[in-house]
């Protein structure tokens, strides 16, 4: 049958909705799972683009398409809380792991290019993959910065952890992006929502 392997990926990837993810939708209700969040940091890259450092240099369908997919090792390899620092040691290696099989129920050319697409996210040196991993960074900053935090709060995340893990990946990408995030990481220590220092 044509597109018996398209389908069968399609397939797969509905397991992503069953990711569950640290951060909270912005009405604090529940968790919120990888899918709800890859689908809206592809909303979230359009809405931004205009205000992206070389974003003459920048091709929004490839953000997009890096967006999309990057999540995907998730279903494999799990969510990995970006301020757990102990579960993040090995990270790349298992969600490389975790790339090959997914992306390998595809055929080529498909199959290479989602895996490059991924690695290319994850190196964070193309202009491309510098925006997208910044609208990846910030969208559960901005959530946790308008809700009561409890993805932080609950595992007693330091700004210094918030600082290191966001504000260079979020500040190279965008000059308003980092406005944004000065703006709400006071607001954040403001409320009490992260450990100061």
């Amino acid at each position: 049958m044509r597109l018996e392997k398209e389908i069968e990926f399609v397939l797969a990837i509905d397991a992503l909705k069953n990711v569950n993810r640290r951060n909270y939708n912005a009405d604090d209700s529940r968790r919120e799972n990888t899918a709800e969040h890859s689908w809206q940091i592809i909303i979230l890259a359009q809405i931004l683009f205009p205000y992206a450092k070389n974003k003459e240099k920048i091709d929004l369908l490839r953000v997009i398409r890096m967006l999309s997919i990057h999540d995907l090792v998730e279903i494999h390899a799990g969510d990995t809380f970006l301020f757990d620092e102990k579960n993040m040691l090995g990270k790349f290696e298992r969600e490389k792991e975790a790339a090959k099989k997914i992306f390998g129920i595809l055929d080529n050319p498909l199959q290479s290019e989602f895996f490059n697409l991924w690695i290319e996210f994850e190196e964070e040196k193309s202009n491309d993959a510098i925006f997208a991993c910044a609208i990846d960074r910030i969208m559960p900053f901005i959530l946790n910065a308008h809700t009561s935090g409890k993805s932080w709060t609950e595992a007693q995340v330091r700004e210094s952890q918030v600082r290191g893990m966001l504000e260079n990946a979020i500040k190279r990408a965008s000059c308003e992006m980092g406005e944004v995030f000065d703006v709400l990481l006071q607001k954040s220590l403001d409320l009490g929502l992260l450990v100061k220092g």
